[in-house]
């Protein structure tokens, strides 16, 4: 009987220990991450421009510059949720997206990322100026606002580089209110927006050629 109690005992003092080390090993809370997912936005068979455009890194307005995900649920309130993230910066997010968008329309020659050393005939700046949730009494939207400014590399006349600068906006609402919902909504978003953006650029440059 001893001997079974002694078994006992070191049974149980080694789940104890295996548990712990289990528990050091997963925290309590662990920080979920998420991204965008869409798939190319559906545009025109327009005829493709021989012009090489450069995508320059997008900045973010302070109070979204961070991967954490962004709510708002009062007037003039926001809030970060803890154990939810973006996988990366709103800012790399367009960036990334756009300039993956563009170069998969097949309208221009060449689409350039920010830090490539080729030349380029324009530039594309821009702002992500909101990228957050927004929770109502109905349900909860997604919100994404992004400026841009189109400028031709080639021309001499800083006067006359900035070609068009304009601001998008899309706003998508979702019922479950789970990260992975507002991630869908939000890729919706950037799907409307990016398509508007190709053709604006398309639709200014072509008078051009």
């Amino acid at each position: 009987m001893n001997l079974y109690r002694k078994i006992s005992v070191l049974f149980l003092g080694l789940s104890l220990i295996f548990c712990a080390c289990l528990s050091l090993k997963q925290p309590r809370n662990k920080i979920e991450f998420y991204t965008l997912e869409y798939d190319l936005p559906k545009l025109a068979d327009l005829k493709p421009l021989p012009l090489v455009i450069r995508l320059e890194r997008f900045s973010v307005a302070p109070i979204y510059n961070t991967n954490r995900i962004i709510y708002r649920d009062q007037s003039f309130k926001r809030e970060e949720y803890a154990y939810y993230k973006w996988r990366a910066n709103p800012g790399d997010l367009v960036t990334y997206f756009l300039n993956r968008d563009i170069r998969n329309s097949g309208l221009f020659k060449a689409v350039l990322p920010y830090d490539s050393q080729s030349a380029s005939t324009h530039r594309l700046e821009g702002t992500v100026d909101e990228f957050f949730e927004w929770d109502t009494e109905e349900d909860w939207k997604a919100v994404l606002s992004i400026s841009i400014t189109l400028m031709a590399d080639t021309e001499p006349d800083i006067s006359k580089r900035i070609i068009f600068q304009k601001s998008y906006g899309a706003t998508k609402a979702f019922k479950q209110k789970h990260p992975r919902a507002l991630a869908k909504s939000m890729s919706q978003a950037m799907a409307e927006i990016s398509g508007k953006i190709i053709e604006d650029i398309y639709s200014h440059l072509k008078g051009g050629i």
